[in-house]
């Protein structure tokens, strides 16, 4: 239990570094602890909370916190001492358990590790992982055939049914039964040809067998059926080239790294960042060169917004990897979530002189400065990312649809147009396109029929999208059709009620079928939601006076969509 409420405000919490004298006191280090934790500032919160506990150390529930925190930042050593003292009162808490039993794994101490990772197995997860952990702990002790048993211990769950059959393989690759392992492979290859991992561990067992053949069918398998992947395509070249990669887990360590790491990657992309970030930090503490877990720790922290530690994250990577084009762009997104712009397209520019031909640092540079309304520059690099293409392809349609809102912005509608319908040639189907394009056209009285069928086509492929329904209401205001746009509108209202410019049409449609008080309703929930400057003076002057005339709420309202459209 918790030994103080929360408090409804943290701004009376004066400390803001573990040095500060106002922090000392059990309350101030645990307040400041919690304030740090609500700010993802993970190593902060773990100094103030193993602070706190030494002003109170037998209150469990700051055991816990401080535990936690210490595992979520590393610190291995703090960690490990409180893990200790936290089975003492919870002697089946899973991270605690977990990581004593990788400290005894480490050792060598396989007996004490298969009887901490035995004891962790609170909740479904947990029991995976556990069970998992302790076939690698038999295998690292030579017994070959209990690991197996072990395995089959595992629930019929698809989901856990997924782990079985691939580390069943990676165990028999280890252990020496080649036979086994390649009936596994196949098996786990066939549920799941999409999935990197297992076709990756496939093609490396198989080119160590000598069995070239099936190590490029597999990833040639792997690679029709899914979007390319840096390491598929490295670990490709390598096999035809005559190169003999190694195995995925060459040794136990790194079967229990993999364990780690599977599931944390799977609990942090459901949505349970801070349980997915310590299976990733036990990954990383078994396996220290692990740029797979590196960066599903930087997509842990890049969801929590933790960008300084996304890029911490990305920084842990090698220039060798596969991965580094990759993780140099995502290092550039992040670094534009902190608005440090001119360091991301300095980074990006480097990238893209050290890869002339590579279009995805182009790409990428292009949608940042576009996103910054730089429409200009940013219509630059995506002109330099098409020249790359030889015979455009459905995947390149982002860049003419990308290069066409910058086009449109740019007031160059003829190419905005040209881009836009390239763009729906490569993929006829593609929402945001159908909707832009006919959105516009209907804005400039053109084309309207066909207008009119991309727009319900693009809600019909998302007839949940509230912008999209708000494109097909606001169509038919300019149209002049005022019951079908209140119709839609509605429905866009209902899908986004948090939006401005939604809640702003809907109130200008109401009062062009008579429904004055609705309408200003409507216009003053939208001064509500922080609408942008130029729309907050509309809203201020239809809120006194209504509309006058059709032209009177155009420009504001509109102006601000086709920025909100443009940012898509």
């Amino acid at each position: 239990m918790a030994i103080f409420a929360a408090p409804a405000a943290y701004s009376e919490v004066v400390a803001t570094k573990p040095d500060n004298p106002g922090a000392r006191t059990l309350l101030g280090n645990y307040l400041a602890g919690r304030v740090a934790r609500q700010n993802h500032d993970t190593d902060a919160a773990a100094d103030f909370y193993t602070k706190a506990l030494e002003g109170d150390p037998s209150n469990e529930a700051i055991l816990e916190q401080a535990f936690l925190l210490e595992a979520r930042a590393g610190h291995w050593k703090r960690a490990s001492k409180l893990a200790n003292e936290l089975v003492k009162v919870e002697p089946s808490h899973r991270f605690a358990q977990f990581l004593l039993g990788i400290n005894a794994f480490q050792r060598g101490d396989y007996k004490k590790a298969d009887v901490h990772f035995a004891a962790a197995r609170q909740g479904p997860i947990a029991d995976l992982a556990s069970t998992l952990a302790r076939a690698w702990v038999q295998e690292a002790a030579g017994e070959h055939s209990k690991a197996f048993e072990t395995l089959d211990r595992l629930s019929n769950a698809d989901w856990a049914q997924y782990y079985q059959r691939y580390h069943r393989a990676l165990i028999a690759d280890v252990a020496g039964r080649h036979q086994l392992a390649s009936t596994s492979y196949d098996a786990a290859f066939k549920r799941s040809p999409t999935t990197l991992r297992i076709a990756d561990a496939y093609a490396r067992h198989a080119v160590n067998g000598n069995r070239q053949d099936l190590a490029i069918a597999t990833l040639k398998m792997h690679m029709a059926k899914t979007a390319p992947h840096p390491l598929t395509e490295a670990l490709l070249e390598e096999i035809e080239s005559g190169g003999q990669p190694g195995l995925i887990a060459e040794n136990p360590t790194e079967g229990l790294a993999e364990v780690f790491y599977g599931i944390g990657d799977a609990v942090a992309g459901e949505g349970g960042l801070d349980m997915g970030v310590v299976y990733l930090k036990f990954a990383l503490l078994l396996k220290p060169d692990f740029p797979l877990a590196q960066i599903a720790l930087a997509e842990a922290h890049s969801a929590a917004k933790k960008y300084e530690a996304e890029i911490a994250a990305f920084d842990a990577i090698p220039p060798s990897s596969p991965l580094w084009v990759n993780v140099q762009i995502q290092k550039a997104f992040a670094l534009t979530s902190l608005e440090r712009i001119d360091e991301a397209k300095v980074l990006l520019e480097d990238i893209i002189a050290e890869n002339p031909d590579d279009i995805r640092p182009l790409d990428a540079l292009g949608n940042i400065l576009r996103s910054k309304e730089r429409y200009e520059e940013a219509r630059d690099y995506y002109t330099k990312a098409i020249s790359l293409v030889d015979k455009p392809t459905k995947r390149n349609w982002a860049l003419y649809y990308s290069r066409g809102v910058c086009n449109e912005r740019l007031k160059d509608w003829p190419a905005a147009e040209a881009d836009f319908n390239e763009a729906l040639r490569l993929n006829p189907d593609e929402s945001l396109v159908l909707n832009y394009l006919g959105y516009s056209w209907v804005d400039q009285g053109l084309n309207l029929q066909q207008a009119m069928d991309y727009i319900r086509k693009a809600v019909s492929l998302k007839p949940d999208d509230g912008y999209y329904v708000d494109s097909l209401g606001w169509a038919h205001y300019r149209l002049g059709n005022m019951p079908k746009a209140v119709e839609y509108l509605e429905q866009a209202v209902e899908l986004r009620p948090d939006d401005p410019i939604i809640n702003d049409h809907l109130g200008d449609a109401y009062w062009r079928v008579g429904r004055r008080v609705e309408a200003k309703y409507q216009w003053q929930q939208s001064m509500s939601l922080e609408p942008e400057d130029d729309l907050r003076v509309s809203l201020i002057k239809k809120i006194e006076s209504g509309l006058e005339e059709e032209t009177a709420t155009k420009s504001a309202s509109e102006s601000v969509e086709a920025k909100r459209n443009a940012s898509h």
